[in-house]
């Protein structure tokens, strides 16, 4: 690949990463069969979070232009876009008055079991990219974009720990959702700082590989998103 793709700062930043990418692809640049850098390697390049880049790439996919092949990478394609999944953001939006109610609820069910088989299946990998978020976290109390990006990507990493496809993808279709969520709850007084604490205790209990204590802790963190999504108002 040629010169390293530019930094870029927009309160949309996957909107941007498709445009470079884009762009590069349209002037020949990447190839039909080019395969793409890593996430981890995109987002430095683009200085941004994986989250950002992980939203990306999901949007260049359902374009036609990259596909991805488990287990070997992201690739350069000359599809053309699959049917549109159904946009669970207009279902929030229209569908009913309880929205973010309902996907505290979701979380529920998914998160808890979600972080007692990553436990069970941590490696050092992901752990190191729970405890990069972490670090993110903890300088951010001050900025939300940045701390729910940071919180996103610990989530993600918990997903992608338990080391089966569909949940990391289950969680990307609901990605845009908790990130509003989290913005929301973010402007309640400390709850940030409350997220944290949780965020800690998760992750203390999936580096002892303790699924009962890591089930625990994230019932004990969507117990607190719920309680501030309910003092949040607009």
């Amino acid at each position: 690949m040629s010169a390293p793709y530019s930094p870029i700062q927009s309160e949309r930043l996957y909107i941007r990463i498709v445009e470079q990418i884009e762009a590069r692809i349209l002037a020949g640049d990447l190839k039909v069969g080019d395969q793409l850098p890593p996430e981890r390697e995109l987002g430095e390049q683009f200085g941004v979070s994986r989250t950002a880049v992980r939203e990306a790439i999901k949007i260049l996919r359902e374009k036609g232009l990259i596909e991805i092949r488990h287990g070997r990478g992201t690739f350069v394609t000359n599809g053309t876009p699959g049917v549109m999944r159904q946009s669970l953001d207009l279902l929030m939006k229209f569908g009913t008055t309880d929205g973010f109610a309902n996907l505290v609820e979701v979380r529920e069910i998914l998160e808890p079991e979600i972080a007692a088989l990553a436990a069970l299946r941590m490696t050092e990998e992901y752990l190191g990219a729970m405890r990069e978020a972490i670090e993110t976290m903890e300088t951010a109390f001050d900025q939300v974009d940045i701390y729910v990006e940071a919180d996103l990507d610990f989530h993600l990493a918990l997903a992608e720990a338990t080391q089966n496809p569909l949940i990391p993808a289950l969680m990307d279709s609901i990605i845009d959702l908790l990130r509003e969520q989290r913005k929301r709850t973010g402007l309640v007084k400390g709850g940030l700082k409350r997220g944290q604490i949780h965020h800690k205790k998760i992750l203390e209990a999936v580096t002892r590989h303790d699924p009962q204590a890591a089930r625990e802790a994230m019932q004990n963190h969507l117990f607190q998103v719920r309680e501030d999504s309910s003092l949040r108002t607009d």
